[in-house]
């Protein structure tokens, strides 16, 4: 499969945030930043994968493994492309022209 590049902008909320925190840093050490807010974490990185639906689910099973109740609304951009997930469903992409 192709690798794409795909910029991350995330907001991700939890009951219990500290169980996430050492999962975010582990996942985004050297490709983003990750930032404490009152409300859980905001994630700004970038990834490779070959899709924004495959790094989505990836990365909240993996955040749910820590937590279950983990919320994230996510928005992956790639070239002119963002699509736009809550949780694990994509509610928009949206196209973009320069």
């Amino acid at each position: 499969m192709v690798q794409k590049k795909l910029r991350l902008s995330a907001k991700v909320s939890s009951d219990n945030p500290s169980a996430l925190k050492p999962v975010l840093a582990r996942i985004f050490e050297s490709k983003g930043t990750v930032k404490e807010t009152d409300q859980g974490f905001e994630i700004d990185a970038e990834l490779e994968g070959e899709s924004a639906v495959a790094l989505n689910r990836t990365l909240l099973s993996e955040l749910r493994r820590a937590e279950k109740k983990t919320r994230m609304r996510s928005q992956w951009t790639s070239g002119n492309t963002t699509e736009k997930f809550f949780d694990y469903v994509l509610k928009a992409t949206l196209n973009t022209v320069d």
